[in-house]
């Protein structure tokens, strides 16, 4: 391992600048490294030029500056040491410090400030730790506005000493030190810079005599994917040497670094190879910190290793013990990988319950959004999540962008509740939309409005703008007609005002705009029959009715419903044959409710399905719920008739049969 001699005030680069040059290099050896791997690397890389950095030092007070070559963290011949000892004396040489100890301060540090004093107190530092540092300031500084290191920082001595031993000869570092100061330079600098091209070039170099280990071709490989295209064949032959290598070798850190370079470059993955890291990282996952489970759930997910299904699980089951600990974005990701392999877990449902609800006033929106969207996708009715972003809304809705004002809302529509706040959040909701209604995507705006109609919060004062020409041509934008969603959820709005807002007296939807099914493909405002569920209800209404004439099956309503099961009644009561239009005092709907039109692993129905038996009622149905949890409890052909007597023919029914 090297050591790089630190000097105060040793130097200051007049022309020090990250879009430029970094620092002075050796020229020759340089040129030598760059003339031997010039063929090998990519275009991009070798049509910059390399322009010479005016370098002044300033003589005064200065000591004598050296790089040794070596591996071991105190020098040959000098005493190591103990760790007490060397916490004590932490100003002093780099020798007395112990390399943990040295990373627990470097970490410590909350500031660059405090991180290049620490440094400019060492006289001797191995190149590891210098460019661990180097790394570290890099890390501090880095902001997504800002591509430049702040000048106080370009300007200090010690950063342009730890940047100069790195320029003056590559070949002497370790390929943990080379990597490292690759890994922090590609933070800030673009691809001109004279330090960055020279660790490019001895970095190519090793890699061509196949001297970098695994842990240094991870660093090389990510490093190349932020500067470059991941097109180039120098990543190619990174992933190469990387196949050919042991998994048992790998550490975790190293395992989720291939997977973040293989999400880069799926094009380049060998599934084989895949499929072998899928398996191992079972292993490994027990030993990842928060950050890493994130970014491998995300590698899966970029990678649609929809197969790796065991790996999600597991990985599940330890999402778990660290939700607490996750970052926003960390917990984002998550959430978008769960969401997206359509993982669940009661567990995993509990911890989220408690992170939410002890923390939701100092969520970022998009991980409140983010939540809401995976109770909506997995149907998951969670009182202490849905209250703890309702309080969150009425609190903080300004924080919140109209979609995800929308991604808050319409899971309440969706799972059919409504908070203790109810009142409060639908005002505060009415107001935002009195305000900002221009500002909302009108597909948008309309799937919030539909979802508030599902739990009767029924949007009367923008019923008339929704349903006007100049929104409906809006809605439909460039394309030639309107999509099969947003006619249906704007049919069920109208019926909505027809059947519960009498008193609106607003443009109608025109009859072009109106579907005649609310059975959709994504099933968006309907739920398809159960048809295992049907086939045993269907049994006992023939035991009950006597034949299978006297009941129809998934019949379409004049108003755009379907009902499971239709029975038609004279005005004694007695049953019909289905075929009979005439002499029919009433209908009775039977609701044959599967596991789909609840709430999950919940006897709760979801806002679409008691939406549909609220209009049905409205309608004039009798309407009879037969859910599945009832079906189930019942053990034989006898039980089940005399269950659908009790529901059909109860005696304020006035029904016989």
């Amino acid at each position: 391992m090297a050591l790089i001699t630190l000097r105060r005030n040793l130097c200051h680069l007049s022309d020090f600048r990250i879009h430029g040059a970094l620092a002075g290099l050796k020229t020759q050896r340089v040129n030598c490294v760059h003339k031997t791997v010039k063929e090998h690397l990519c275009p991009w890389f070798w049509s910059l030029q390399l322009e010479p950095v005016r370098v002044r030092f300033h003589h005064a007070h200065s000591k004598k500056f050296h790089s040794e070559n070596g591996n071991d963290l105190h020098p040959v011949g000098e005493p190591a040491f103990s760790q007490a000892h060397a916490e004590d004396r932490s100003e002093h040489s780099v020798k007395n410090v112990d390399e943990q100890i040295f990373y627990r301060r470097l970490n410590s540090f909350t500031s660059s400030e405090e991180v290049l004093h620490y440094i400019s107190t060492l006289q001797t530092l191995p190149d590891t730790m210098a460019a661990g540092a180097l790394h570290r300031i890099c890390e501090m500084e880095k902001k997504d506005d800002d591509q430049r290191l702040p000048k106080e920082i370009l300007e200090n001595s010690t950063f342009q000493t730890l940047c100069n031993q790195f320029a003056q000869d590559p070949s002497n570092l370790s390929n943990t030190g080379l990597v490292t100061a690759l890994q922090a330079l590609t933070l800030y600098v673009d691809p001109q810079s004279r330090l960055l091209l020279s660790l490019l070039a001895e970095c190519q170099h090793r890699l061509e005599m196949g001297s970098l280990n695994i842990h240094s071709l991870c660093i090389l490989g990510e490093c190349l994917i932020k500067l470059q295209d991941p097109g180039c064949s120098t990543l190619d032959l990174i992933i190469y040497q990387l196949q050919g290598e042991n998994l048992e070798e790998f550490t975790p850190e190293d395992i989720v670094t291939l997977y973040r370079i293989l999400q880069a470059c799926p094009e380049k993955v060998d599934q084989t190879f895949l499929h072998k890291i899928n398996n191992f990282s079972l292993s490994v996952v027990p030993n990842l910190s928060p950050k890493l489970l994130s970014q491998m759930l995300t590698a899966l997910v970029v990678l649609d290793q929809t197969q790796a299904l065991t790996l999600v699980i597991k990985l599940g089951k330890y999402v778990v013990r660290h939700i607490p600990h996750f970052t926003n974005e960390e917990l984002k990701e998550v959430l978008e990988a769960f969401i997206y392999f359509g993982y669940n877990d009661r567990f995993f449902t509990e911890a989220l319950e408690q992170h939410v609800a002890s923390l939701c006033l100092t969520l970022d929106p998009e991980v409140v959004s983010k939540v809401m969207e995976y109770c909506s996708r997995k149907l998951i009715f969670s009182k202490p999540i849905l209250n703890a972003v309702a309080e969150t809304f009425v609190c903080q809705s300004e924080k919140f962008s109209p979609n995800q004002t929308a991604e808050i809302i319409e899971p309440f529509g969706k799972l059919n509740y409504l908070p203790p706040n109810a009142s409060a959040l639908f005002r505060k909701l009415e107001n935002i939309l009195f305000t900002r209604f221009n500002y909302f995507p009108p597909k948008t705006l309309l799937k919030l409005l539909h979802s508030c109609s599902l739990i009767e919060c029924h949007p009367v004062n923008f019923m008339a703008k929704i349903f006007s020409p100049y929104f409906l041509q809006q809605l439909q934008g460039e394309e030639s007609y309107l999509d099969r969603l947003s006619l249906a959820q704007l049919t069920q709005l109208f019926l909505t005002a027809i059947l519960e807002c009498p008193f609106y007296k607003g443009p109608k939807l025109l009859p072009k705009y109106q579907v005649k099914s609310f059975l959709t493909p994504c099933s968006s405002l309907e739920t398809p029959m159960d048809f295992q569920l049907y086939k045993s209800v269907m049994v006992g209404l023939i035991d009950l009715l006597g034949a299978r004439l006297y009941f129809a099956s998934k019949v379409l309503t004049p108003y755009c419903y379907t009902i499971d099961v239709e029975i038609k009644l004279d005005e004694d009561g007695f049953v019909l044959p289905f075929t009979v239009d005439e002499d029919i005092h009433k209908r009775v709907a039977l609701c044959i409710d599967g596991p789909k039109r609840f709430c999950l692993n919940s006897k709760h129905l979801l806002g679409k399905e008691a939406t549909k038996q609220r209009h049905l009622y409205l309608l004039g149905y009798q309407v009879v719920q037969i859910p599945y949890y009832e079906i189930e409890m019942l053990k034989s052909r006898i039980e089940l008739v005399e269950y659908l007597q009790r529901k059909l023919f109860s005696q304020n029914s006035g029904g016989h049969w």
